[in-house]
C-alpha cells in the first residue's frame, strides 16, 4: 500500500510534465519513441547534406555572406519546428526569401556590406514580430487570401530573377553595378566578350553531373554530388593546369573560408530612421514568407494527412525569426526543397529538423576547408537549376487549360515580379486574383428550367443553350408515388406560357445585382412574357441589403404587369435577411414553398384560365383538369 501511494506522485507528475510539454510542442510529443528517434535522425542527416549547398548559394542570393545562410539553417530550423503545426516541414533559407531580402535591401546599401547585414539582421525581427502577431491575433485566415495563382506567379518570377542574377558568376564576369533584372541583363550582354570558359565550364559540369544524378538515382542527393564533382574539377585546373598561367584568372571566384555557424548573439545595429524605412518592407516580407510557409505547410500535409494550424504555424515561424534575427540569421520560412525529402526519408516528429541543424554544425566543422573552394560558378550552376526547377512550364500550360483568369494573375503577378519592387508585385497579384474572384461571382448564372418527358419518372433540366446544362431530379409527380431518378432525357419540353422556372445560383449581393436585373428585365421586355416567375433558390447562397432591394423591385414589377412572383426553397440566411427588410412580409409567407409539388399546384390556380385552354404545351399535371384545344394531350 505505502509503495503503491509513493509510485502514485511520480506517475502523476510524468503524466503532468507529459501534458505541459504537448501543450508547448504539440500532440506529437506522445510519438517519439526509439524508433521515431531513428527514423528522424537519418531523415535529419539527409536534411542536413541537402541544406549545405543551398544554405551557401541562398545566402549569396541574398547578398550575405555564405556562413549566413547556414546560420539561418539551424536557430530558425529548431524553433520553427518546435513550435510550428506542421511536423514535418523544415525551415531554413529559401530562395524567395533571398531573392525578396536582397531586391528590398540593395537600393538602401551594398551587399555584402556591414551595413547590409545590420539591415537584414534588423528586418528579419520585424518580420518576425509581425508573423507572431498575425498568429497569437488567429488572422491565419489571411494568408487564405493570397492565391495560389498569385504564389505560382511570384515563385515562377523569383524564379527568372534567380537566374539572371546568377549570370555573372556563371559567366566569370565581376557582379552588374545595378541590380535589377534588366540592368543585370545589360551589364552581361556589354561584358558578353569578357566571358570566362572555365566559369562556364565549371557551371555546366555541376548541371549536368545534378541532372543525370537526379534521372539515373533519384534518391541521392544531386546537387551535393554536382557541387562536389564540379568542385574537385576545379580544384584540379587552378592547381594544376593553370598553376604555371603568369595572370591569375578571375574565372574561378571561390567561396573562401567559412567559420562554423555556430549561433552567436548579436542585436542589429541600425538607427531609429533606418528601422522606420524597414517597416513597409518587413511587410512585404512577411506576405512572402507566409504565403510560402502555409502553401509549403499544406502542400506536405496532403502527403502524410496531417491536419495544420494555421495559427500555431504562423506563430512559430515569427518566433523563429525573432530568435534567429539575434542571432546572425536572415529572414527563414519553410522550404520545399528539404520538406517533402524530409517527409519522404521518414521523419516522423518535428525532432528530425532538430537533428538536421545539428548534423549541419558537425557537417561544416568537419569539411571548413573543403567549402572553402567552392567555386561562384559551380553555385550559380545550381542556382540555374533551382530557377528551371521553379518555372515549372507543366504546370503554367496545365493552368492555361484549366483557368485563363487564374493563368492571367499568374502571368501579370510573375512580370510584376520582374519589373517592379517584390512587395508592390504581390499586392499587385492579390488584388488581381480578388478582382478576377468578384468578377466571376458578379455573374451569377440564371438558368431556365423545364421538363425532360411526359412520363412518371421525368426530370427537371437546365433548358438554356448552355454547355454545362444539367439535370434535376423532379419532385412534380403523383402524391401517390415516388420520386425515382430518370433517364437523360433527348430533349427538352416546351416552357409553359404564364410561369418562368428560373433557378439561381451563386450568391446576389451588390456587385452582381446589376446583371441578375439585366437579365430579369429582359425576361419582362419579350414580346410576350411568362407574367409569373418562380425563382428556384436553393443555390442563391447569400444576399446583401443591395440582393434584397433587387427582389422588391423585381416582385413590384411583376405585379404591376399582372403576374406575381413566387421562390421555392429559399435558404435560411436569404430569409433571414428578408425577414429585416421587410420583404418577407410584402412578398407574403404562402409565396415561398417547401417543395416542388406544392409550388406548381398553387401557382397554377392564379394562372390565366384563358391563356391555359389555348395552350399546347400541358407540362403540368394541373394542364389536364383545364379544356383545351388538343384534347388527347397526355400531360404529365
Amino acid at each position: 500500500m505505502l509503495k503503491s501511494m509513493a509510485g502514485d506522485p511520480q506517475k502523476h507528475t510524468g503524466a503532468s510534465v507529459r501534458r505541459g510539454l504537448e501543450r508547448l510542442f504539440g500532440s506529437w510529443v506522445r510519438q517519439v519513441s526509439p524508433a521515431t528517434l531513428r527514423a528522424d535522425a537519418m531523415a535529419g542527416l539527409l536534411g542536413a547534406v541537402l541544406v549545405l549547398p543551398q544554405g551557401i548559394a541562398f545566402a549569396t542570393l541574398a547578398g550575405l555572406p555564405p556562413e549566413y545562410g547556414l546560420y539561418t539553417a539551424v536557430i530558425p530550423c529548431i524553433i520553427a519546428a518546435l513550435f510550428g503545426s506542421s511536423w514535418h516541414v523544415m525551415s531554413g533559407p529559401t530562395n524567395a526569401n533571398s531573392l525578396a531580402l536582397f531586391a528590398m535591401l540593395s537600393p538602401l546599401a551594398m551587399a555584402f556590406s556591414p551595413l547590409y547585414i545590420q539591415l537584414a539582421l534588423a528586418v528579419t525581427v520585424m518580420v518576425g514580430i509581425m508573423q507572431w502577431l498575425i498568429g497569437a491575433l488567429r488572422l491565419g485566415v489571411l494568408a487564405n487570401f493570397i492565391s495560389p495563382a498569385v504564389l505560382f506567379g511570384f515563385t515562377s518570377g523569383a524564379a527568372l530573377l534567380i537566374a539572371v542574377h546568377a549570370l555573372p558568376d556563371l559567366l566569370g564576369l565581376p557582379a552588374a553595378p545595378e541590380h535589377s533584372a534588366a540592368a543585370v541583363l545589360r551589364h552581361v550582354f556589354m561584358q558578353l566578350n569578357l566571358a570566362q570558359p572555365a566559369a562556364l565550364a565549371v557551371g555546366a559540369i555541376t548541371i549536368g553531373v545534378a541532372l543525370l544524378l537526379r534521372r539515373l538515382r533519384r534518391s541521392w542527393p544531386h546537387l551535393l554530388i554536382g557541387l562536389a564533382v564540379a568542385t574537385a574539377l576545379a580544384w584540379l585546373w587552378s592547381h594544376y593546369l593553370n598553376a604555371g598561367s603568369a595572370t591569375p584568372s578571375s574565372a574561378l571566384r571561390t567561396v573562401g573560408q567559412i567559420p562554423v555557424p555556430w549561433p552567436r548573439f548579436e542585436v542589429p545595429r541600425i538607427s531609429w530612421a533606418q528601422a522606420t524605412d524597414l517597416v513597409g518592407l518587413a511587410f512585404a516580407l512577411t506576405i512572402v514568407a507566409l504565403g510560402q510557409a502555409i502553401s509549403i505547410a499544406k502542400t506536405v500535409a496532403l502527403r502524410s494527412g496531417q491536419r495544420i494550424d494555421a495559427n500555431r504555424e504562423f506563430r512559430g515561424q515569427g518566433l523563429s525569426n525573432i530568435v534567429g534575427g539575434f542571432f546572425s540569421c536572415y529572414v527563414s520560412c519553410g522550404s520545399m526543397n528539404r520538406s517533402m525529402p524530409n517527409l519522404e526519408a521518414g521523419a516522423r516528429t518535428p525532432l528530425a529538423s532538430v537533428f538536421s541543424a545539428l548534423l549541419l554544425l558537425v557537417l561544416v566543422a568537419v569539411s571548413a576547408p573543403l567549402l572553402a573552394q567552392i567555386p561562384m560558378a559551380a553555385l550559380a550552376g545550381l542556382l540555374v537549376l533551382v530557377a528551371v526547377a521553379l518555372l515549372d512550364f507543366w504546370r503554367w500550360h496545365h493552368l492555361f487549360n484549366l483557368s485563363r483568369s487564374d493563368f492571367g494573375v499568374a502571368l501579370a503577378t510573375m512580370v510584376a515580379t520582374v519589373t517592379i519592387r517584390l512587395e508592390i508585385a504581390i499586392l499587385l497579384g492579390m488584388i488581381l486574383s480578388l478582382m478576377s474572384f468578384l468578377y466571376r461571382t458578379s455573374r451569377p448564372a440564371m438558368r431556365t428550367m423545364g421538363f425532360d418527358s411526359r412520363g412518371l419518372d421525368r426530370q427537371f433540366v437546365v433548358i438554356d443553350n448552355t454547355p454545362d446544362a444539367g439535370l434535376e431530379t423532379v419532385e412534380i409527380t403523383r402524391p401517390d408515388k415516388s420520386n425515382e431518378p430518370g433517364e437523360t432525357p433527348r430533349h427538352a419540353l416546351p416552357e409553359c406560357p404564364q410561369l418562368k422556372l428560373l433557378r439561381m445560383e451563386g450568391e446576389v449581393y451588390f456587385g452582381a445585382t446589376q446583371h441578375v436585373a439585366d437579365i430579369l428585365h429582359a425576361l419582362r421586355s419579350q414580346p410576350q412574357p411568362q407574367k409569373h416567375l418562380l425563382v428556384m433558390g436553393k443555390s442563391m447562397n447569400f444576399i446583401d441589403l443591395a440582393g434584397a432591394e433587387l427582389w422588391e423591385v423585381e416582385l413590384a414589377a411583376r405585379r404591376a404587369m399582372g403576374g406575381d412572383l413566387y421562390f421555392h426553397r429559399p435558404r435560411p440566411e436569404v430569409i433571414r435577411m428578408w425577414r429585416k427588410t421587410g420583404f418577407t412580409r410584402v412578398l407574403g409567407p404562402e409565396h415561398q414553398f417547401p417543395d416542388k409539388f406544392t409550388t406548381i399546384s398553387t401557382i397554377f390556380n392564379k394562372l390565366d384560365p384563358a391563356i391555359c385552354r389555348r395552350c399546347t404545351a400541358r407540362i403540368f399535371w394541373e394542364c389536364q383538369s383545364v379544356p383545351g384545344p388538343d384534347t388527347d394531350a397526355d400531360p404529365a
